[in-house]
C-alpha cells in the first residue's frame, strides 16, 4: 500500500473549498445584480444592448427581395352618386374626375421581376386585378403609383403589370421550382389583409410539390380546372395573393395563389411554381394574352347526366364510367370540321383517357396549335375515332 501524505491532501481539499466559496460569492453577486434589473446610474430602467446575432438564412433571404415586393390595389368605378361629392353638384365635370371616382375594392400582392429602360414589370394573380377599372401599386417605401395591366390569364391565375421604373431599386429573381426539396424553407412575403400590413413575412417549409388543386375559375361552384401547385405551411392570408414564395436564397420559387380555409384546416397554402409562371409571364409580356388550342365545343361531364338520359338519349354502354358529353359545337370550328356533333361522348384525347372536363381541358392545353390529334368518342353507343387539327384561340375549349 503506498504512503499517503494526508497533510498535502488536506491542503488541496481546503484550497478547493476556498475556490468553491469564491465562485459561490461571485454567483451570489451576479444573482443580486440580476434582481435589480438593468438600471442606469440615475436609478432608471434602461434598455440593454442586444448581445445575440439575430440574423439567419430567413432574414438574409427577406433582405434580398423585400424591396421588390409590392401591394397591388384593385380600383373600380364607384356607384354614381346623384348628390355629387359631399352632396355638391358634379354636373359638367365630365371625364376630368373619372379617376377620382375610382374606389379601392381589393388588395393583393406582387413583385417587380424585371426593369427594361423606364419600365418595371410586376407579376401578380389574375384574380387580384380582375374586374378593375384601374390598378395602383404601393411600393415598399410607401410610394403609390398607377400601373398598366399588360395581360392576364384566368386559367393560370397570373397577370403582368407595368409601372414607371424611376422608384424601383430592387428586382426579384426567379429560382428553379423543378429542384425543390420537400421540407426546405419557404418564405411568403406580401400584404395580408391589405396595405396596412404590407411587407409582412411568414415562414415555413415546402410541404409538397406537384399538388393537383381543383379550381373554380368562373365562380359557378363547379371545378373546371386543376392547378399544379407547390404546397406550403407558411401562412398565406387574403392579400398575400400574387406575392412571392421565396426560397432560402431569396429567389422566387412560386407565386402565392390560394389556401384551403376552413375551421378544421391550418397551414395549407398553394403557390404557382416559378417554372410554370415564367412561361406564362413571358407570353403575357409579348402579346397580352395566352393563345391556346381549342376544339370549339361546349361540354358537360357524363357524370352530371341522369342515368335515364344516359340510357335513353346518349345510349351509353353499361361499362362506360366517365367521359365528356358535347353539349354544342361552334360553327366553323375544328370540332365541326372533324365531324364531332352534339351528344358525342369524348372518352380519349391524344391517347389519354378522358373522364371529365378538367382532364379534357388539360389534355387540350398540352397540345400545340397545328397538331393533329386523334379523338375517340361514343355516338349512339358505338365507339368511333376522328382526327382534329388544333386551332388557336384565346377562348376556352
Amino acid at each position: 500500500m503506498p504512503n499517503i501524505n494526508f497533510k498535502k491532501l488536506m491542503i488541496v481539499g481546503m484550497t478547493a473549498s476556498l475556490l468553491a466559496g469564491c465562485e459561490a460569492i461571485d454567483q451570489n453577486q451576479e444573482n443580486s445584480e440580476s434582481k435589480t434589473g438593468n438600471v442606469n446610474k440615475e436609478g432608471d430602467v434602461a434598455v440593454s444592448e442586444v448581445k445575440v446575432d439575430a440574423s439567419s438564412g430567413v432574414t438574409d433571404a427577406v433582405s434580398t427581395i423585400d424591396d421588390a415586393v409590392v401591394s397591388v390595389i384593385n380600383m373600380q368605378q364607384a356607384a354614381e352618386n346623384p348628390y355629387g361629392w359631399y352632396g355638391g353638384n358634379t354636373q359638367g365635370q365630365g371625364d376630368a374626375d373619372e379617376k377620382d371616382s375610382l374606389q379601392q375594392v381589393g388588395t393583393g400582392s406582387g413583385a417587380v421581376y424585371k426593369v427594361d429602360g423606364d419600365t418595371a414589370y410586376i407579376f401578380t394573380n389574375n384574380h387580384v386585378i380582375e374586374g378593375s377599372d384601374g390598378v395602383d401599386v404601393l411600393l415598399k417605401d410607401g410610394t403609390r403609383v398607377q400601373a398598366k395591366v399588360v395581360g392576364a390569364d384566368v386559367w393560370t391565375d397570373l397577370a403582368v403589370l407595368t409601372v414607371d421604373a424611376k422608384d424601383i431599386n430592387t428586382v426579384a429573381e426567379f429560382g428553379d421550382s423543378e429542384n425543390l426539396t420537400v421540407g426546405e424553407p419557404a418564405i411568403a412575403i406580401g400584404s395580408p389583409l391589405g396595405t396596412d400590413f404590407a411587407s409582412s413575412v411568414t415562414s415555413g417549409i415546402v410541404s409538397a410539390i406537384g399538388r393537383a388543386v381543383p379550381v373554380d375559375t368562373d365562380g359557378d361552384g363547379e371545378y373546371d380546372w386543376e392547378m399544379t401547385a407547390i404546397q406550403t405551411d407558411a401562412a398565406i392570408n387574403p392579400g398575400n395573393s400574387g406575392g412571392p414564395l421565396v426560397n432560402i436564397a431569396g429567389q422566387v420559387i412560386g407565386i402565392n395563389s390560394m389556401k384551403i380555409s376552413t375551421s378544421t384546416v391550418e397551414g395549407m397554402g398553394f403557390a404557382i411554381p416559378s417554372n410554370d409562371a415564367v412561361d406564362i409571364i413571358n407570353q403575357l409580356e409579348k402579346s397580352g394574352k395566352i393563345t391556346r388550342p381549342v376544339l370549339g365545343i361546349g361540354m358537360v361531364d357524363l357524370a352530371m347526366i341522369s342515368q335515364q338520359q344516359q340510357q335513353n338519349v346518349l345510349k351509353v354502354p353499361e361499362d362506360l364510367k366517365g367521359g365528356v358529353v358535347i353539349a354544342e359545337v361552334t360553327g366553323g370550328s375544328a370540332a365541326e370540321e372533324a365531324g364531332l356533333a352534339k351528344n358525342d361522348i369524348i372518352v380519349k384525347f391524344n391517347g389519354a383517357d378522358v373522364t371529365n372536363g378538367v382532364e379534357l381541358r388539360q389534355q387540350i392545353y398540352d397540345t400545340k396549335v397545328g397538331d393533329n390529334v386523334e379523338i375517340e368518342y361514343y355516338r349512339n353507343g358505338s365507339l368511333e375515332k376522328t382526327t382534329i387539327n388544333m386551332r388557336a384561340s384565346d377562348q376556352a375549349l
